[in-house]
């Protein structure tokens, strides 16, 4: 799929939009751009990390998710809750109170999917044993790495696992198992992910890896968080549902995945900023003998994520407090564990999204390329932000790509004015001597007869 025709979560109301430089900064794509005092989003750009969301302080940037009345488009409602949801309400550690509440709302059925992630870690931990692959092996678990990835680390792509993440595996082992257990067609069941992240709305509309999602729709934690927490303090109906382990449940946490592959060496690393730096390094095959890295866009992992209400230290403190409260603590491998790591697969291989590239012929984009390398060696390179380009190099791209000017570079303009300034001196001090000559004359003249 074209980069420019990807649906986004993260969107712009402009007219909340002052034309600070946070989201400008934050960026890890290079996405936002100032012009006339009101930020622009380059949709090609975009992974929906929802890095600008979250430091938006005039509530500019937004992350769309459907509404809760999306359930209602099928006739069996089948909730796929992340591990990251239990961990947002105060004074309840017991997860199956949040289960309870959730069937209250509305759903036929609750999926975990953390149930879904222990598969996946089979899955993984089999194919890395079984198979030989690029190390070190990237987890696909979240879809802003993932677009990141393609993006600007696309040499990377064959160390990327072709498992899909668990909230696909959830919402198809959850159908299934419905469908089976009911003696209702697949086609009346809905899958709805409740979700802390911006990117998995996006890449349910936009897959990666598969030609269609599974889920069929995502709903913001933050959506539903009011309506769950009133839910879960009244009475509960014990649950008759096969519930996650810690395994699975312990995956809303940095480290938990590549814990639970259980391989000898192993990285996880979570911040958008991060997990630049160690793509970097990984493309300098610093990291050959890890086996296998965790990628986080947000700090603290999913329970960070932008959609969620609880901050990300409290609620990975309060994660804590689940996992002792969970009464199965290990893996209960029944039959959709038998040969997950090929059930599971990517079915599409990932492409690279070649937004960032120069277009045109071989020699145009040479041209283009020597142009900004150029442009860019004039430039002061304080990548200060000030022209309303991220850097100075966005700044020269913008410039060869027609959205910019180099007097849109403060310095430029400064040097520009005090030239100009120079240039008007000198000419008014040429004028006046060459006029004022003439003008002398008379003025003399003037005087003398005065004097008479």
């Amino acid at each position: 799929m074209d980069a420019a025709t990807l649906y986004h979560s993260v969107r712009l109301e402009q007219d909340k939009c002052k034309g600070c430089t946070n989201c400008l900064k934050r960026c890890p794509t290079e996405a936002i751009r100032i012009r006339n005092n009101r930020a622009t989003i380059i949709r090609q750009n975009c992974i929906d990390c929802g890095e600008c969301v979250r430091v938006c302080q005039n509530h500019a940037k937004v992350a769309v998710t459907d509404p809760v009345s999306v359930i209602d488009k099928f006739e069996y409602k089948i909730a796929l809750p992340a591990p990251a949801l239990y961990a947002q309400f105060p004074q309840i550690h017991n997860a199956a109170q949040i289960i309870a509440a959730l069937y209250k709302m509305g759903f036929d059925d609750v999926f975990e999917v953390a149930r879904a992630a222990e598969v996946v870690t089979y899955a993984i931990s089999r194919t890395l044993i079984n198979e030989d692959r690029p190390r070190p092996v990237i987890s696909s678990a979240c879809p802003a790495v993932l677009r990141l990835i393609q993006q600007k680390y696309p040499s990377l792509l064959d160390n990327v696992i072709d498992i899909v993440s668990p909230m696909e595996a959830a919402a198809r082992i959850g159908k299934e198992e419905f469908a089976k257990k009911h003696g209702v067609p697949i086609e009346k069941i809905g899958a709805f992910f409740i979700s802390p992240c911006a990117a998995k709305y996006s890449v349910v509309k936009n897959p990666i890896g598969m030609e269609k999602s599974n889920v069929d729709g995502v709903i913001a934690i933050r959506d539903i968080f009011t309506q769950l927490q009133s839910l879960a303090k009244g009475e509960m109906t014990p649950l008759d549902i096969e519930r996650a382990s810690t395994v699975g449940i312990r995956w809303a946490i940095p480290t938990g995945e590549s814990e639970a592959v259980g391989m000898r060496h192993t990285l996880c690393v979570d911040g958008i900023e991060n997990v630049k730096h160690a793509l970097e390094q990984i493309e300098d095959s610093r990291f050959d003998r890890l086996d296998f890295v965790e990628l986080l866009a947000c700090t603290n992992g999913c329970l960070g994520g932008p959609l969620t209400v609880e901050n990300g230290f409290v609620a990975k403190s309060r994660i804590n407090a689940i996992l002792r409260h969970t009464v199965d603590k290990q893996i209960q491998k029944t039959e959709i564990f038998d040969k997950a790591h090929q059930k599971f697969r990517m079915t599409e291989e990932v492409e690279p999204n070649e937004a960032l590239q120069l277009t045109g012929t071989m020699a145009e984009r040479l041209e283009k390329a020597a142009r900004i390398e150029e442009i860019e060696a004039s430039l002061p390179g304080l990548d200060c932000g000030s022209c309303g380009s991220p850097s100075c190099r966005a700044l020269a791209m913008d410039i060869v790509n027609g959205y910019a000017h180099e007097m849109n570079c403060i310095f430029k303009l400064n040097e520009r004015i005090s030239t100009l300034a120079g240039e008007m001196v000198a000419l008014g001090a040429s004028t006046r001597f060459s006029v004022g000559g003439n003008r002398e004359e008379p003025n003399e003249k003037l005087d003398n007869h005065a004097g008479k």
